[in-house]
């Protein structure tokens, strides 16, 4: 017990040495700028110059979907460490037209030709998290089309010019991606094609350094000149399957011609008279309805966000929704996910019984319902409509698989299934692999509120909620609910077929106070300190009664809101 007791101290010390060196510049605990507020548009993304790209397609005439390809097109050459055509995309459209919310999954699929029984044989545990075997089709370019097809104005050569022009002439490479450019070197760096396309001068860019990548202007202009086609049936798929085969992997012209996009239906739960909305599985974010599900009981409200009271209902609202998110969650054309009882108030109350107010669960079992790094952007445009997209290679850069001078790395979205037989997420040929990005949405009696995401793989859907209860129950504006200290449990179960069985983790940010850390670990919570996986976050509101937008893009990465 008194080892226990001294290492729970020693921690603690050098938590507050850790908080005395990040202070909040105001002495407040957390600084917060001024909203943007605009009335004809207003843009929110991870990059400045993606942000500045998109509302000038927004003052061209362009719709908010048009700017939204602009900016993932411009994140994709600028922020290639979090998302590129490589990887796969998920949307939620506000048509003010119709006055509906529509879902796009733009999510690939995994080779026909690669079986469960391959990975048994060669008596792989999991699938591997970098190379050819964790390929699956990428789905954005598809995404991109679907979305324009739907509700673009402008013609693909207008959206996509500017990515053209940057990847051409070149663009100064920010303090935060020349970071995490130079992280990825020592894990995908040596796969053929990378070094060729990302460090041409035998580096990566640093700091400030202008960098260009040729092979993904052309890219881009094919795709731009010819369509989606000429991704996914021309020259460009022709080059993937040489490249994939050549590095042992099943990735094939056929996967890639087949592959197409899906219109879902959003799903809501009720949050204090907010609906919220996610995007139903194969992505996880139902999670964040399961676990505003679960709070909604509480009075929030008069904990505070700095209490030990409400983090630990936090913590443990996700264990409960997170042992569901590792045995349901996975494509529904697979398996029966019980979709409707997983979000339901009923299936919420009985879960509840379950947290024991004064002391954290080692580990809880998933319920038994009836039946068997990342970019997120936002644009809203002058006539209503608002579009939550999100996109990503998934770990940084992706498998680190990089075609011969296409420019882009593709996606390891294969990783996220799991190789354990029966589980509704395990290994199939032409399925879904579980995944982690979800855009967000709220209304507010049928009208559009805020289009918002969280980016951050398992931070995803507990960022949701806590923006969700920052404003809602403790009444924060839309950049200081981004701006708060964030809370980030870790260690649960996962649909790759990891169990939890030590309660995991529990890391605050800087800003907590040291009473509600003592608290927390009196009642059980293991606390780890560590900076950087908080996510990343942007948000646009809509005030129907002055007619603005207002917009907030957080300072953990480089983004930016603007309006006109």
């Amino acid at each position: 017990m008194i080892r226990i007791l001294t290492l729970s101290l020693l921690q603690v010390l050098l938590f507050s040495v850790y908080l005395n060196a990040q202070d909040r510049i105001t002495g407040h605990n957390f600084a917060s700028r001024s909203e943007v507020i605009a009335q004809h548009g207003m843009v929110a993304t991870s990059h400045p110059l993606a942000t500045q790209a998109a509302l000038d397609i927004l003052k061209q005439g362009g719709s908010a979907v048009d700017a939204a390809i602009t900016a993932n097109a411009m994140l994709g050459l600028m922020e290639p460490t979090g998302c590129g055509i490589g990887g796969d995309l998920f949307a939620i459209v506000w048509d003010a037209e119709s006055g509906k919310l529509h879902g796009l999954n733009a999510s690939g699929r995994s080779p026909k030709n690669l079986t469960l029984e391959y990975f048994q044989e060669k008596e792989y545990e999991y699938i591997p998290s970098f190379g050819a075997l964790a390929v699956s089709v990428p789905g954005a370019v598809d995404g991109w089309f679907e979305l324009h097809r739907k509700f673009g104005r402008l013609d693909m050569p207008a959206i996509l010019q500017p990515a053209i022009d940057y990847a051409r002439d070149g663009f100064p490479v920010t303090e935060l991606i020349a970071y995490y450019l130079d992280r990825s070197v020592a894990r995908i760096g040596h796969y053929p094609g990378f070094k060729e396309t990302y460090m041409p001068d035998g580096k990566m860019p640093a700091k400030g350094e202008i960098f260009r990548n040729p092979y993904l202007a052309n890219t881009y202009e094919i795709i731009a000149n010819q369509g989606r086609d000429a991704f996914y049936k021309g020259d460009i798929a022709r080059t993937i399957e040489a490249y994939i085969k050549e590095n042992g992997g099943f990735l094939n012209y056929e996967d890639m011609a087949a592959h197409t996009s899906t219109w879902v239906d959003p799903v809501s739960t009720n949050y204090r008279g907010y609906d919220v909305w996610e995007l139903p599985p194969n992505g996880q974010g139902i999670a964040a309805l399961q676990m505003l599900n679960i709070l909604e009981a509480y009075d929030i409200a008069s904990m505070g966000l700095y209490s030990p009271e409400y983090i630990h209902l936090f913590v443990e609202a996700k264990k409960l929704a997170y042992e569901d998110r590792a045995t349901y969650y996975a494509d529904m054309d697979f398996s029966p996910v019980p979709l409707e009882k997983l979000i339901s108030k009923e299936y919420a109350a009985e879960r509840r019984k379950l947290i024991d107010p004064d002391r954290a669960a080692r580990r809880y079992e998933p319920g038994i319902p009836d039946g068997p790094n990342t970019i997120y952007l936002t644009v809203a445009d002058k006539d209503g409509n608002m579009v939550s997209l999100i996109q990503s290679n998934y770990r940084g850069m992706g498998s680190g698989m990089t075609p011969p001078e296409l420019g882009f790395v593709i996606q390891n979205r294969g990783e996220g299934f799991t190789l354990q037989p029966d589980h509704f997420n395990t290994y199939a040929p032409g399925k879904r692999p579980f995944h982690t990005i979800i855009p967000g949405f709220i209304t507010k009696d049928g009208e559009p509120y805020i289009s918002f995401g969280v980016m951050g793989g398992d931070m995803q859907p507990q960022g949701h909620v806590q923006i969700v209860v920052n404003m809602i129950d403790f009444g924060m504006n839309l950049q200081e609910a981004g701006d708060a200290p964030r809370i980030y449990h870790t260690g649960s179960s996962e649909p790759t077929g990891q169990k939890m069985t030590d309660g995991g983790a529990v890391m605050l940010e800087s800003g907590f106070p040291y009473e509600t850390i003592r608290e927390l670990m009196q009642k059980g919570h293991r606390m780890q300190w560590i900076s950087g996986p908080f996510g990343g976050y942007q948000a646009i509101m809509w005030d129907k009664v002055n007619k603005v937008y207002y917009g907030a893009s957080e300072s953990r990465k480089d983004g930016q809101a603007a309006g006109y």
